[in-house]
């Protein structure tokens, strides 16, 4: 046998091992959920317009990974809802003068995925998080654009998380 007929054969050996125990692109969601509506997320916390960045993001993850459609909520199977619960910065490092010149951005939310068509509470978070470090540099408007970088790294990784857990979790 040729190592092209025994790669052929283990390949196809690894596609039969992996048809036959259920798993697929969409993860281990139930069957019939096909689509999401994630409404925008509830802001708890005294930081303004958090939740646009943090909702979008999540919505982009599941957009990005093709698992689930994303709808309005009258039209979905299962409703994605979560609420941004904190909000702080802590300073990281300082200068010799003791300016600040590295921060810490912490973000928690609850979040609950519920099957609107069973009216079934599929999982639930409470207290995700995720951080995200950004530096000082210069002026004060320098620091601010900083942050709200951070705050669209920190989105992201929230929004990855989770669309992963979403589909996954089962």
């Amino acid at each position: 046998m040729t190592a092209l007929a025994r790669r052929l054969l283990a390949l196809a050996a690894a596609a039969a091992l992996l048809g036959g125990c259920g798993y697929g692109v969409r993860g281990n969601l139930p069957d019939h959920i096909k689509t999401v509506a994630v409404p925008m997320f509830k802001n708890k916390t005294l930081q303004p317009a958090v939740e646009n960045s943090i909702t979008g993001a999540v919505i982009n993850a599941f957009v990005n990974s093709g698992t689930l459609k994303v709808v309005p909520v009258d039209q979905a199977d299962a409703i994605l809802e979560g609420e941004i619960t904190d909000y702080s910065i802590d300073a990281l490092s300082f200068d010799r003068r003791l300016n600040v010149r590295e921060y810490r951005l912490r973000v928690t939310l609850n979040i609950q995925f519920r099957d609107v068509t069973k009216n079934v509470l599929l999982w639930k978070e409470n207290g995700l998080s995720q951080e995200a470090d950004f530096r000082v540099e210069g002026q004060v408007s320098d620091t601010l654009s900083r942050e709200e970088g951070a705050v669209g790294q920190a989105a992201v990784e929230i929004g990855r998380k989770v669309a992963t857990q979403a589909v996954d979790r089962f």
